[in-house]
């Protein structure tokens, strides 16, 4: 594990702060009138996902964090906790609390692939993609005379979650779902 002075904890690096990992999301070294350098940083901990600032002074280190990627299947969801297994070992199955995860468990699929950062071997989250395609399971019907005003129309996707889309989505199409913020991006297929 390496030792990081003040000035070396920089964006994308994940360190150990306070017995926990932390990414960087922003860093600036300056100097106030005649004090010494300062580093003013935004860590995000990657359990939580709590964003935190702090100040690291010229005298002060952190451990870089131990932090590991592997590959995993999502497996269910159930009794408040989101289930995946090991791709490389599927007997090797693990869980998060489903409140720590569902914004991200609602955009996968049963059997869907996608990566979990570990921390001393062990799982602390998942990553999923920026854009997912979907297919539309359950949308109303249009109402003659709603496309003039452009509206949107709540639809159900394939993996049980709601989106706004515009009105001409139907049962059947696949979408394209941006998972950082949960809004359609685009219609990737129509329905045949």
């Amino acid at each position: 594990m390496a030792v990081l002075s003040y000035n070396e904890i920089v964006p994308k690096t994940v360190i150990i702060y306070n017995g926990e990992p932390y990414e960087v999301l922003s860093s600036h070294v300056f100097r106030m009138q005649m004090r010494k350098p300062v580093n003013q940083t935004k860590l995000r901990n990657l359990i939580s996902g709590k964003v935190i600032e702090t100040s690291f002074h010229q005298n002060e280190t952190a451990n870089e964090a131990d932090v590991g990627k592997m590959s995993a299947k999502y497996l269910y969801t159930n009794r408040g906790e989101s289930w995946f297994c090991e791709e490389a070992d599927p007997k090797n199955r693990f869980s998060f609390p489903e409140e720590t995860v569902h914004d991200k468990v609602q955009w996968l699929a049963p059997n869907a692939t996608t990566e979990v950062t570990t921390f001393e071997a062990t799982p602390i989250t998942i990553n999923i993609p920026v854009k997912v395609d979907l297919e539309v399971i359950e949308a109303p019907p249009n109402v003659k005379g709603d496309s003039a005003t452009g509206g949107n129309k709540p639809v159900k996707v394939a993996t049980g979650a709601t989106v706004n889309v515009p009105l001409f989505i139907n049962a059947g199409d696949i979408i394209r779902i941006n998972t950082e913020d949960s809004t359609y991006t685009e219609r990737v297929e129509k329905a045949r």
